[in-house]
């Protein structure tokens, strides 16, 4: 593979995997210091997630735009919630959740770190680990990115291109970035990468943040690093969001090196996590429920499966199914997709929209996996709603 084309220019500056441009890759971007404070950049909106599309007077469309499992939390999970509200007297004491996940991914506590959704953890590393020279891997999450440009950091991007099928390839990162972003598997686009593969980007002198957000809806979770302790400079991000739908009560963690855990919790405040949100990450952690995410996570891959093979019916009318896909979505491209999304909200569905994510472009949509009767539903639409444009 040739040597990829890189840059360091004061911009946010993109740089192509493999040395090529991406499918539907804008423009460079303006500046940092000339980003929006609400975190958007032109040309994408870092702060757009897919709970916008069913808020307000669009809650009552069927989602398909919010990666969360479906009927969840489950009975039992409420109940362990709920007895814990019987402690809000109390500051909240995280050591027994602590533990719990420690010993869920058998590594020492003083690897473990708590935080308020996987999300708050972007923004503690942003804040509290050095960075000269931060890159993002995308497209994947945008919050990771929009939490350094917030921290004051100038943020490079490597992306991936479709006709790799979004793969990683490990030399496509600058050899001097200090700080490097990727998900695995990785939002919207669903690749799973090796671990191997996530291992050969680590160095002395390196941060690897590994957000593994959906790592838990992969079955066997087969190219996780999160009881790594022989990797330098790794992060690893979990949550607990969406496999137990907890979307709401905001619980995730990062596993680390104590050093690493040590920094973040310096910047972090006070008890960020509350009393009941530990009640969930202790309960989530034990072995019934560990069983009950792995059946999950094999019921989420066969529901994909079928929603690929219905979405195949599409082919004549451009319709391409980004694959092999490993996480509870699936990544789409269509001709006039914005259009065809606008037409889906009408016929009472609600899709992600993949204009706001760096390397993808107005065709891309993506959409959260659901049982086989929703996708049948959901297929009538399409039809419908490509029938119409």
């Amino acid at each position: 593979m040739p040597t990829p084309t890189r840059t360091s220019t004061p911009m946010s500056a993109e740089i192509p995997a493999a040395g090529i441009p991406a499918a539907g890759t804008p423009a460079r971007e303006t500046p940092a210091c000339e980003t929006p404070a609400d975190g958007a950049v032109p040309g994408f909106d870092l702060r757009h997630h897919g709970d916008a599309e069913v808020r307000g007077a669009d809650a009552g469309l069927t989602d398909l735009a919010v990666n969360v499992r479906a009927g969840t939390p489950p009975r039992w999970l409420k109940d362990r919630i709920a007895a814990s509200l019987d402690g809000l007297a109390a500051y909240p004491d995280g050591r027994a959740a602590r533990a719990a996940v420690a010993a869920c991914h058998g590594v020492p506590e003083g690897r473990v770190l708590l935080t308020a959704g996987a999300a708050e953890a972007f923004v503690l590393i942003a804040r509290a680990l050095p960075a000269r020279r931060p890159v993002v891997v995308h497209p994947q999450f945008t919050e990771p990115e929009a939490a350094l440009r917030d921290a004051g950091h100038t943020v490079e991007r490597v992306l991936l291109d479709e006709r790799d099928g979004f793969r990683l390839d490990p030399a496509a990162v600058p050899d001097d970035a200090d700080l490097v972003v990727v998900g695995n598997p990785t939002n919207p686009t669903s690749v799973l990468h090796p671990a191997a593969v996530l291992a050969e980007l680590a160095r002395p002198g390196r941060t690897l943040v590994v957000d593994e957000a959906f790592m838990d809806a992969v079955p066997g979770e087969p190219a996780s690093l999160a009881s790594r302790t022989d990797v330098p400079g790794l992060v690893v991000l979990r949550s607990l969001t969406k496999t137990w739908g907890l979307a709401g009560l905001r619980i995730g963690y990062v596993l680390a090196a104590p050093g690493i855990i040590a920094a973040l919790e310096r910047v972090q405040p006070l008890w960020p996590v509350s009393t009941p949100a530990l009640a969930a990450a202790e309960a989530c952690c034990a072995p019934d429920a560990l069983a009950e995410a792995a059946r999950a996570a094999e019921r989420a891959a066969a529901d994909r499966a079928y929603l690929a093979d219905r979405l195949g019916e599409f082919a004549e009318a451009g319709l391409r199914v980004c694959g092999p896909a490993a996480g509870p979505f699936l990544l789409i491209r269509l001709p006039d997709a914005a259009a065809i999304r606008t037409r889906l909200r009408e016929l009472g569905f609600a899709v992600r929209r993949g204009d706001t994510f760096p390397g993808l472009g107005p065709d891309w949509l993506r959409l959260a996996v659901r049982d086989r009767e929703t996708t049948d539903r959901f297929m009538i639409a399409l039809a419908k709603a490509l029938q119409d444009g």
